[in-house]
């Protein structure tokens, strides 16, 4: 196998892996924050010139803002060899590690270049995760005349 193919089968590997974690993150966050009693999550994410970070992330119960729970739970990462890794971490980080990682699922890549900035809003009542994502990027025209 060449050094490419080597190459596409560890990203598609690590892609597999990406999935899994994301899907089972996604439940070990909702519980958390269902057993807070957050009914929202609102995360603030910007980026570019090869450099990303969360901005913000907003927690509500109701419409009252309130602190996210400060535990530990048990996440999983995707490793490049296509298979999963157990951490423990705070309910922040991991919001924030699943934030980067379905990022990275279906923007690989958006920190690059001119960028790109957004919002995800976690439903916790319905479980349900949205990503409003605004990719930055360079235009030009150019015009040639001769006369």
């Amino acid at each position: 196998m060449g050094d490419i193919d080597t190459i596409m089968e560890q990203y598609q590997n690590h892609a597999k892996s990406l999935l899994q974690a994301n899907a089972l993150n996604k439940i070990t966050v909702f519980e958390a924050l269902a057993n807070a009693g957050i009914t929202s999550v609102t995360v603030t994410f910007n980026g570019g010139g090869d450099s990303g970070q969360i901005e913000d992330i907003r927690a509500d119960a109701g419409d009252k803002v309130v602190e996210l729970p400060d535990i530990q739970i048990e996440i999983q990462h995707a490793l490049w060899e296509g298979k999963l890794d157990r951490v423990k971490t705070s309910v922040r980080e991991a919001i924030e590690q699943l934030c980067f990682d379905y990022l990275s699922q279906e923007h690989s890549g958006w920190e690059n270049n001119d960028g790109g900035s957004g919002d995800f809003l976690f439903h916790v009542e319905d479980r349900r995760i949205e990503l409003d994502f605004c990719q930055f990027f360079t235009d030009s025209t150019q015009h040639l005349h001769t006369f």
